[in-house]
């Protein structure tokens, strides 16, 4: 089996989906449906792996557009974060404008829908690219948060623990005057905001001192070695892989399709727009997620 480590790698800022000659067809969520139930019905326990745009109906913006182009500023490097003490100045005062926007986001009805894929008995592992933790809000209970945890951060020195928002109220009452900044949100909490961080105070690991920084995988970082077994494992012992919401422009998703290719899983894709997987999979629609999953959920009962 290939090396199960490797590194979060986006495509180039300026890289986009293959070019395809004629326009890529939107599917009808009705006519989606009908195409989704019939895969669920041949492959009923399938491995479902989502991305964010599962989670742009709870508020939470996603990185790319429908060709796989960055919709903004490309996401802080973990080398950068950790070489730095200017990007983690500017990283935790714009997070100090996004975080409020993931922490008030709800599930929703694509989080819930999939949530009662698994009731029914489809889902073997929900395996998310997603930050947010929004698939356990809505009562998914196999879930394997593949890029870590938005919610929680942690010392990169002595591997101290604490939440999120306890992190967040300490920049807040260090640096008052940045609570006036209005930004848009980045899937991390990561906010759009160019002003001079030069001046922002960093909280720091109440027990050592050391770097901070949320239990998430950067970009240019590895996925532990564990969650990509993990993964393996579920897909390799599924009917098949379902994906969600990805363009699967990120390797750490688009793997998962490799392998599925590799050991003849079926596979099917529902997304708005292109995927980085269309000569690999199966069956490709591009529909509204909550829409088509409503209706697949309806013809499946």
């Amino acid at each position: 089996m290939k090396s199960m480590t490797h590194r979060v790698r986006p495509f180039a800022s300026s890289q986009r989906l293959p070019d395809i000659d004629e326009p890529l067809a939107r599917h009808d969520p009705e006519e989606a449906a009908d195409q989704l139930a019939a895969f669920i019905r041949r492959h009923p326990r399938l491995m479902i792996l989502t991305g964010a745009g599962v989670s742009t109906d709870s508020g939470i913006p996603d990185y790319r557009d429908g060709d796989g182009a960055w919709k903004r500023k490309q996401p802080v490097q973990h080398q950068a974060f950790m070489g730095s003490f200017e990007i983690r100045q500017r990283y935790w005062g714009r997070s100090l404008i996004g975080w409020p926007v993931m922490q008030k986001a709800a599930p929703n009805p694509s989080h819930h829908y999939i949530s009662e894929l698994e009731q029914a008995g489809h889902s073997r592992l929900v395996v998310t690219q997603n930050v947010d933790r929004l698939h356990q809000r809505a009562g998914t209970q196999a879930v394997l948060d593949l890029h870590g945890r938005a919610d929680e951060v942690l010392c990169m020195d002595c591997g101290y623990r604490c939440s999120r928002d306890e992190v967040h109220e300490r920049c807040a009452d260090l640096n008052p005057g940045f609570l006036s900044y209005q930004a848009g949100v980045a899937p991390d909490g990561d906010a759009d905001l160019d002003v001079d961080f030069s001046d922002f105070r960093l909280a720091d690991c109440p027990t050592c001192k050391g770097i901070l920084k949320p239990d998430v995988v950067f970009f240019g970082d590895f996925v532990p070695k564990s969650r990509v077994q993990t993964a393996l494992d579920a897909l390799k012992a599924s009917d098949g892989l379902l994906v969600i919401g990805s363009s699967l422009m990120v390797y750490s998703g688009f793997r998962f399709c490799r392998y599925g290719k590799e050991w003849e899983k079926p596979m099917a894709t529902l997304n708005l727009g292109r995927t980085r997987a269309e000569d690999l999979v199966d069956l490709k629609l591009n529909a509204r997620i909550g829409e088509t999953l409503q209706a697949t959920l309806r013809q499946l009962r």
